[in-house]
C-alpha cells in the first residue's frame, strides 16, 4: 500500500494540520487584543510561554501514556479538548479568556507525540530507507496548518472580528473524530517483520555527548518560537493591519513547511549533519535582513526564506531522538518535542524583555547570533 493510501497516515496528517491550524492563532489573538488588554511584549512573551509550557512539558507524559493504551484516543480527545477550550477561549472576553487559550494547548500536547509516533511508524513501513522524508511528511501537515492559520485568521479578525475565528474549530472537531475513527497502530505484517525491531536494530545518531545536541535544539527553538510569536506585534507596532500582517506571518511557517519535506529528503540522499548545518548558517541572512524591510513584499520574501531555512532540521531532530529510544517511540517523540516547545518557550519569553527594552532590531540580531550557535552545534551530530 501507498502511504498516500494510508488512512491512519492520512488522518494523523489531517488532525496534525488542524491543530497547529488553532495553535497559530495565538499570536495574533494577543496582537489583537495587546492593546485592549494593555498587553507589553513582555507580557506577550509570558502567555506565550504558559501556553507553550503548558503543551510542551505534559507531552513526554503524554508519551508514555500513548505507548502503554495506544496513540488513538490520546490523540483523539486531545483534538477535542483543544477545540473545547479554543471556542471558550474566543467567547469569554477579557483575561479569562486568555485562561482558556493557554489551557487549549494541553490538546496540542496531548496530540503531538502520539500522532507523530504513530505516523513515523507508517512512514517507515510504506517509505522504506527513507524515514526522515516519511517523518518530514507528517510535520509538514502541522506546518501547513501553521503557514494556512495566519493566512485565514488575519482577514477573518479583520472582517469578522475575534469571534469569526470560530469558524476554525468547527472544521477541526470533526477531523478530531475522524482520526478516533481511523487511526490504528502498525502491525509487524503491514512491514514484513516487526518494525520495533527493526528500529532497534538502527545506529544511534544523536552524539553521544549530549548537550551539543541539546543545545542545537534550544537555540533553534528560540529562534522559530520568538518569530512566531512577535513577527504579528512587530508588524503590527509598524502600523500593518491583521489583514497584511497575518499573512506575512503565515508564509514564515508556509517556508517552513516546504523547506521541511525538502530538508527531510536531503538529508535522506547525503546526510542529518550536512543538510542541518547549512540550513541553520544560511538562516541567519534573512533575520539580519529584517530590521531593513520597508515594505509587505520584502517582509514576506524574508519570512518565508527565514521560516525555510530555520524549519528545515527539524524532522531531523526529531528523527534522531527517536532512534535513541526505538521501543518507545511515544515517549521519545514526548520528549523531544517536550524539550523543543519547551526551549523556545523560555526563550520567548527573554524575547520579550528584550523587545521591551532594545527593541526588535535588537531582537533580530540575537536570533541571528542564535541561529549561528545552532548551526555550529549541529557539527556534533555523528556521520551516518
Amino acid at each position: 500500500m501507498s502511504l498516500r493510501r494510508d488512512r491512519s497516515f492520512l488522518a494523523t496528517g489531517l488532525a496534525h494540520f488542524a491543530v497547529d491550524l488553532l495553535n497559530s492563532q495565538r499570536p495574533l489573538l494577543l496582537a489583537v487584543q495587546s492593546v485592549p488588554l494593555g498587553l507589553s511584549n513582555f507580557a506577550i512573551g509570558i502567555i506565550s510561554t504558559l501556553y507553550s509550557l503548558s503543551g510542551a512539558l505534559t507531552q513526554p507524559l503524554f508519551g508514555l501514556l500513548a505507548d502503554r493504551i495506544g496513540s488513538r484516543w490520546v490523540a483523539s480527545i486531545g483534538v477535542l479538548w483543544m477545540v473545547f477550550c479554543f471556542c471558550l477561549a474566543l467567547t469569554v472576553p477579557g483575561y479569562p479568556g486568555l485562561i482558556f487559550l493557554v489551557a487549549a494547548a494541553l490538546g496540542s500536547g496531548a496530540f503531538h507525540p502520539a500522532g507523530t509516533a504513530e505516523a513515523t511508524q507508517r512512514g517507515r513501513s510504506y517509505l522504506s530507507q527513507m524515514e526522515t522524508t516519511a517523518t518530514s511528511l507528517f510535520f509538514f501537515f502541522g506546518q501547513s496548518g501553521l503557514f494556512l492559520g495566519p493566512l485565514l485568521g488575519g482577514p477573518i479578525i479583520h472582517r469578522w472580528g475575534i469571534a469569526g475565528l470560530l469558524v476554525l474549530p468547527a472544521f477541526v472537531a470533526p477531523v478530531g473524530l475522524n482520526l478516533a475513527a481511523h487511526l490504528r497502530p502498525v502491525t509487524a505484517d503491514e512491514n514484513n517483520a516487526d518494525p520495533v525491531a527493526k528500529m532497534a536494530e538502527a545506529p544511534v545518531i544523536i552524539p553521544t555527548r549530549l548537550w551539543p545536541f541539546l543545545l542545537l535544539i534550544t537555540f533553534r527553538s528560540w529562534t522559530q518560537m520568538t518569530m512566531i510569536a512577535f513577527l504579528p506585534k512587530y508588524l503590527s507596532d509598524l502600523g500593518y493591519s491583521p489583514s497584511i500582517y497575518g499573512p506575512i506571518a503565515g508564509m514564515f511557517m508556509g517556508g517552513s513547511a516546504l523547506a521541511g519535506v525538502a530538508g527531510g529528503w536531503l538529508a535522506d540522499r547525503y546526510g542529518k549533519k550536512i543538510v542541518t548545518t547549512w540550513t541553520l548558517m544560511l538562516g541567519v541572512v534573512p533575520l539580519l535582513l529584517f530590521p531593513m524591510a520597508r515594505s509587505p513584499v520584502s517582509f514576506s520574501i524574508l519570512s518565508f526564506l527565514g521560516g525555510g531555512l530555520i524549519g528545515a532540521s527539524h524532522s531531523i531532530i526529531v528523527l534522531l531522538a527517536q532512534r535513541r529510544m526505538p521501543q518507545r517511540m511515544g515517549a521519545a517523540s514526548g520528549l523531544v518535542l517536550g524539550f523543543t516547545f519547551s526551549a523556545g518557550a523560555i526563550g520567548t519569553l527573554i524575547s520579550g524583555v528584550i523587545a521591551d527594552l532594545y527593541g526588535f532590531n535588537s531582537l533580530f540580531f540575537l536570533l541571528a547570533v542564535l541561529t549561528l550557535l545552532a548551526a555550529a552545534m549541529s557539527l556534533a551530530i555523528e556521520p551516518e
